[in-house]
C-alpha cells in the first residue's frame, strides 16, 4: 500500500509545471474572455451599462468608466494570456479585477474567484511555461548562459 502511495505520488509530482501553466492561461483566460463579450454584446441594448449602474455599483468609479474599463480588460488581457505574452502583469491585472469583484461586487463568491486567484496566483509566480511568448522572448532577451523561467 505504501509503494502504491508513493508511486502515486511521484506521478504527481512529475505533472510538468507547463502544462499546469497552459491550463491555467486558456481556462481562467476564457472566462474572463467570455464575460468581456457578453459585455461587448451589452452595450447595444444598454444591458452592460445598466449592469454597472444597478448590479456592480462599483465605488469611486463611475458605472460608464468602469463599464469600459471592464469591458477592455476582459477584452485584451485573456489574449495576452492565450499567446503566453506579458503573462504575469496580465495575470496580475485579472488578480486585481478579480479581487475588486469579489470585495465589492459579489462577496459570496469565494469558491469561484478563488479557484481564479489560484491560477492567476500560479502564472504571476511561475510565468506562462514553455509554450508562451514570453519563454520564446526570455530566451532571445536573455544574456548567455543566464536561465530564465518564463
Amino acid at each position: 500500500m505504501r509503494d502504491l502511495a508513493n508511486t502515486t505520488i511521484a506521478a504527481f509530482k512529475a505533472i510538468p509545471d507547463d502544462l499546469i501553466a497552459y491550463i491555467a492561461r486558456i481556462s481562467v483566460g476564457t472566462v474572463f474572455f467570455r464575460s468581456g463579450l457578453l459585455k461587448l454584446e451589452g452595450w447595444a441594448d444598454g444591458n452592460t451599462l445598466t449592469l454597472f449602474r444597478e448590479e456592480y455599483r462599483l465605488p469611486l468609479i463611475p458605472p460608464e468608466i468602469a463599464a469600459y474599463m471592464a469591458t477592455a480588460a476582459e477584452l485584451t488581457l485573456p489574449l495576452l494570456l492565450f499567446a503566453g505574452l506579458l503573462t504575469r502583469f496580465a495575470a496580475a491585472a485579472l488578480l486585481v479585477m478579480t479581487l475588486v469583484i469579489e470585495i465589492f461586487v459579489y462577496p459570496n463568491a469565494f469558491d469561484t474567484h478563488g479557484v481564479w486567484a489560484v491560477c492567476l496566483l500560479f502564472l504571476m509566480k511561475y510565468g506562462a511555461g514553455a509554450l508562451s511568448l514570453d519563454n520564446a522572448l526570455g530566451r532571445y532577451w536573455s544574456s548567455p548562459g543566464e536561465h530564465r523561467m518564463s
